[in-house]
């Protein structure tokens, strides 16, 4: 049996574990249940590939999509992994032959859904062979609390008693306490199977802004972000819209990306952008769990998203890699207003509570003054420094007022004007302005008539937007402002309101040291052209071949010889063999130009 940090080096080209992978890894080797939560990048992967090279037999790895998996497959592949999946997409004959391997022990890793595993007939299948352990990836799917529910995976708990010793490694990035504890039960991991790295990604920066031509400001975005990107829209329509007006007059190519979308333009946007090294995709939540593209630079919602959950998730798609990355969200108020509709109307009973809880978490951090990342992690049970130093409020500390007086005005004059008029009407009853429509209402006779001051009056449009988001106002289809029920302990002075003055729409350029570029370098660049023109040849995306961060280093150390190659991270044998020369030569080009 080879040891686990021997594996690392000669397949996966790595000196070291990061974080808490040895320790997962090591729970694995000796046999035992694990719940492992890590941030995404934190190479969670790493730790069912390990012990699936160590471990006598085939590691089955439980994948909630089959786009996941065949990527998976293919990066796994690259290091001279031999995987396959059991999938509807696979067609008869690979079916055929992925059982014949599986049968015969040929395989390292077999991928499949839990719709398949949790089958009696898989369960017969899988008896009979010789496993080295169970990985179930996306482990919050398997819980009711969690942001991402997914009932097929509450039917594997009988596939997983049925193979006695077999260790079971669960893995997330997503779950908080309640979520986790849920895990254990439904998975049958012992509480000190427990592991929990952390849900800090320190290479993202956090920007929250108010939406205020969305298009407008994606497109500034465009203009300064370099690398592949994704935007987040909340509909298909939506989502074509934005990227044909993003693709206008752009420097890069701007697709769509939707479930709505023909499967094979779909398929084939989704691969021109796994190709890509600085495409944009504009797309809905169907896009993003089944990419394991690490180089994605930045992720921009153009509206708020389902969860704070969904939100560390769909961020966490940016800087896989670990280079300086970027998330961005332009939101509005009736962003929350449509999503406590939602949770009203479509979410059952036992989950509204939940539900609720996690959008008011998405509203104080839109809200907040404070430190993002604090914030992020405090919901997820941490306890961080306040300040980050790599998130808008900590790079620019925003202005803010305490705008209470001014609160319990607005929705004083909201339930004197009888809670059927929207801000502007109700800006005009406080200002005493006395237009056509306050006249023919009779609202200038109001004793609310007139009581705003002109600094109070600035407020109210930023106001309404925050008394919405945390939902002591609501608005109906018409516009009409009424009570939440957050408005009873403003109006009774049992609560604070502060909000945040919109910033100035002008916009430095990352400020807070530039984090995300790097100083150009000439054989970094030929490095990647090289890469591109591999990729291209072995029809995969370059990133397979080798991340940036392994590039990077070659530029750095400019290695001559199979060996010095050798020592780049990132670089093991199976790559070294197959791709090595063509880096040396790259390599050896450019030092006898600069000799």
């Amino acid at each position: 049996m080879r040891q686990p940090a021997q594996i690392l080096h000669d397949v996966f080209g790595f000196g070291a574990f990061r974080g808490v992978q040895e320790d997962v890894i090591g729970r694995v080797m000796a046999g035992k249940h694990s719940l492992a939560v890590m941030p995404t990048g934190a190479g969670k992967s790493l730790c069912y590939q390990v012990p699936a090279l160590a471990r006598e037999g085939t590691a089955l790895v439980i994948s909630p999509l089959i786009a996941l998996m065949h990527d998976q497959i293919r990066s796994a592949e690259s290091f001279g992994i031999h995987a396959a999946s059991l999938t509807s997409a696979d067609g008869d004959e690979a079916r055929q032959e992925t059982l014949r391997r599986f049968k015969a022990g040929e395989l390292d890793l077999l991928y499949v859904a839990p719709e398949r595993a949790s089958s009696g007939h898989f369960r017969e299948l899988v008896g009979r062979a010789k496993l080295s352990l169970v990985a179930v990836d996306e482990a919050h799917c398997v819980s009711e609390w969690g942001h991402d529910f997914r009932p097929d995976y509450r039917l594997l708990r009988p596939l997983l008693d049925s193979l006695g010793d077999v260790p079971r490694l669960a893995l997330t990035a997503t779950a908080d306490r309640q979520t986790r504890a849920d895990i254990l039960v439904q998975l049958g991991i012992p509480e000190d199977g427990l592991i929990v790295a952390g849900f800090d990604r320190p290479n993202i920066r956090y920007h929250v802004r108010p939406r205020d031509g969305v298009s407008s400001q994606l497109k500034a975005l465009l203009a300064e972000q370099e690398g592949a990107g994704i935007v987040y829209v909340s509909s298909r329509d939506k989502a074509e819209k934005l990227a044909e007006q993003l693709a206008q007059g752009g420097r890069r190519r701007v697709l769509p990306y939707h479930a709505g979308l023909d499967p094979q333009v779909r398929a084939r946007n989704q691969a021109a952008f796994v190709a890509s090294e600085d495409m944009v995709m504009v797309a809905t939540i169907a896009f993003g769990m089944g990419i394991d593209k690490p180089d994605v630079r930045f992720v921009a919602h153009a509206g708020i998203p389902k969860s704070i959950e969904a939100y560390y998730q769909e961020t966490g798609r940016a800087g896989r890699d670990g280079d300086p990355a970027e998330a961005w969200m332009f939101w509005g108020a009736e962003d929350f207003l449509r999503a406590r509709r939602r949770i009203e109307t479509e979410v059952p009973d036992e989950r509204r509570g939940g539900e609720r809880h996690r959008l008011n978490s998405l509203a104080a951090l839109v809200e907040a003054a404070e430190c993002r990342r604090a914030i992020l992690l405090h919901h997820f049970g941490e306890d961080p420094p306040a300040r980050c130093g790599n998130c808008d409020n900590c790079l620019t500390p925003p202005t803010t007022v305490d705008a209470t007086e001014a609160a319990r005005k607005l929705l004083s004059a909201a339930f004197r004007t009888e809670m059927r008029f929207g801000i502007q009407h109700l800006t005009d009853v406080l200002a005493g302005r006395e237009t056509e429509k306050v006249l023919n209402f009779g609202h200038n006779s109001l004793s609310v008539f007139g009581i705003a001051d002109e600094d109070e009056l600035a407020l109210m449009k930023p106001l309404a937007r925050a008394l919405m988001a945390r939902d002591a106002l609501r608005a109906d289809d018409f516009g009409g402002l009424s009570f939440g029920p957050g408005a009873r302990p403003v109006l009774k002075g049992e609560e604070e309101v502060r909000i945040v003055l919109p910033p100035k729409k002008t916009r430095k350029r990352r400020g807070g040291g530039d984090a995300v570029d790097h100083p150009h370098d000439p054989l970094f660049d030929a490095l990647r052209a090289r890469r591109r023109a591999l990729a291209v040849e072995a029809g995969v995306p370059p990133y397979v071949i080798f991340h940036d961060s392994t590039l990077r280093e070659m530029a750095g150390l400019r290695p001559t010889t199979q060996f010095g190659l050798s020592q780049v991270s990132g670089v093991g044998t199976a790559k070294l063999e197959r791709y090595g020369d063509a880096f040396l030569e790259v390599i050896q080009q450019y030092e006898g130009a600069s000799a």
